[in-house]
């Protein structure tokens, strides 16, 4: 069964993260309460391939709670409670801890079915999100979550992650790996997320070449266009815009137009 490499390569511990310094270096705040084993609920925010899921996985084993993954979009108040009902039971003595994606996508009457469970301690939710939670997550549950935003993977640490890849592709398949001067570095700066960068190590072995010599020319043809974040153009800025007094926003809104056409 294929597999894709970013899963592959899944960090288990925090020190084989990339990027995220912010909140994941020594001594910072999230770290810190992950080496503590006292994890508080919390929110992850940020775009797609930075991390959140990873960090929620080396949550669930380092609390040693048994750890339920849903997806919003596909979820519902019935998931929730075949969860719920294992509370208290030899499946889940010390609670559980729930890995819930995508949780804009859950209506208030939804994320409101949690908070029983929350506020026990029964439940630790670790929600994700793509979207400005302060905008999609119901302020119940805010209240009692903490927010961290993880931001997209800086060209650097995208490049430790290529590098990693293209190692154990080599290993893996026994072939010799080469890539043109300025190939790496290009797929490094295209992509803004781990995820984003590791099919290409695996396309190019998997593909029938015995010898690849990954071109700049070839890899620019594959990333062209396929990472760019066009159809939710200016999303953030609307939702500014609208935190903004009233006065102020016809003034932003017309500059915002203006610059968008």
């Amino acid at each position: 069964m294929y597999q894709p490499l970013a899963d592959e390569l899944r960090p288990k511990t925090l020190d084989e993260v990339f990027g995220q310094e912010e909140i994941l270096s020594e001594g910072k705040m999230l770290r810190r309460m992950i080496e503590s084993g006292r994890v508080p609920n919390l929110i992850f925010y940020g775009p797609s391939g930075t991390g959140k899921t990873t960090v929620a996985n080396i949550i669930a084993d380092a609390t040693q709670r048994k750890l339920y993954k849903l997806n919003a979009t596909t979820a519902s108040t019935s998931d929730i409670k075949e969860i719920v009902a294992q509370l208290d039971t030899l499946m889940a003595p010390n609670g559980v801890l729930l890995y819930l994606d995508e949780i804009q996508s859950f209506n208030k009457k939804q994320q409101q079915s949690l908070l029983e469970h929350i506020e026990n301690g029964k439940i630790t939710l670790i929600a994700s999100t793509t979207e400005n939670p302060y905008f999609y997550v119901f302020n119940a549950i805010l209240s009692r979550s903490t927010v961290f935003e993880f931001k997209p993977i800086s060209p650097e640490a995208a490049m430790k992650a290529v590098c990693r890849a293209v190692d154990y592709m080599a290993e893996k398949t026994g072939l010799l790996v080469t890539a043109e001067d300025g190939a790496l570095e290009h797929i490094s700066t295209s992509c803004g997320s781990t995820r984003a960068d590791h099919p290409l190590p695996k396309t190019v072995p998997n593909n029938g070449w015995q010898h690849p010599g990954q071109s700049l020319g070839w890899t620019s043809s594959v990333l062209t266009g396929s990472h760019t974040d066009c159809r939710r153009r200016g999303h953030s800025a609307w939702q500014s815009v609208g935190s903004l007094p009233w006065r102020q926003r016809g003034r932003c809104l017309a500059l915002y137009r203006r610059f968008l056409r």
